[in-house]
């Protein structure tokens, strides 16, 4: 086949080629620009003469709407070993360039968690409607970018991060008693109890740590008692030495 019909087959196999490679695409145009549009108007509402609640909203908004394009990437890196498609880099360009990056971790391999907005959403409105979800992302975000294979092993924690975090999931569990991410939010405190027994500056408070982790987990054997989290928790509290 020769002249124009060949030059026809030849563009339908190209464009047949595209929509496929397009097909396997995780972010499509249409998802970034709606992706780019919801960073705008939530950009817009950060501004400072806007409502404290307003801004708050907005930030948690901003920190759910990262997390969900990280989620797309790291798929992305899991599957193909790098972010294809050229509406993803699209967006990751302008994203970047209105001051909301997203960038592989080296020391992780792939895209962290975005807990900034959260804590900003936190900061602006700590006992808001968002507060709760704000500080459950935050919550486990942290702490899955946190470690490698062991959860006792966390990389460049300090002992005023441990605290912080801590104190961010226990004033979760506090106000949120029926939350979605309750059960995720009591195994994350739980495991920080046992960090900080392992990790506190002084023998009094590793101790009170110590103790408190094992409240914590006899508290949440009893409640969650089928789940796969409880069958881990004797693995867990071994490691937390006799002494303590």
């Amino acid at each position: 086949m020769t002249g124009w019909p060949a030059l026809a087959c030849a563009g339908a196999l190209f464009a047949g080629l595209a929509a496929l490679a397009a097909a396997h695409d995780l972010i499509t145009d249409g998802a970034a620009e709606r992706y780019l549009a919801q960073a705008g108007a939530q950009l817009a509402m950060l501004d400072a003469r806007q409502p404290t609640a307003q801004r708050a909203q907005a930030s948690y908004a901003l920190g759910r709407m990262l997390d969900e394009i990280r989620d797309l990437l790291n798929r992305d890196l899991a599957t193909h070993g790098r972010v294809q498609g050229l509406a993803t880099q699209r967006l990751v360009a302008e994203l970047d360039a209105r001051g909301l990056p997203l960038r592989v971790s080296p020391q992780l391999g792939r895209f962290p968690a975005n807990l900034a907005y959260y804590r900003e959403a936190l900061r602006l409105s700590p006992d808001g409607p968002r507060a709760a979800d704000a500080a459950s992302a935050l919550l486990q975000g942290y702490f899955y970018d946190s470690f490698g294979d062991d959860p006792l092993q966390p990389r460049d924690q300090s002992w005023s991060r441990l605290e912080e975090q801590i104190g961010i999931g226990e004033r979760f569990l506090e106000r949120a008693p029926r939350h979605a991410e309750r059960e995720e939010g009591e195994f994350i405190v739980l495991v920080h109890y046992i960090q900080a027994a392992r990790s506190a500056p002084d023998a009094a408070a590793r101790t009170q740590y110590a103790r408190r982790a094992r409240q914590a987990a006899e508290r949440f054997a009893a409640r969650y008692p089928d789940s796969m989290r409880t069958a881990a928790l004797p693995v867990l509290l071994e490691r937390l030495g006799s002494g303590l």
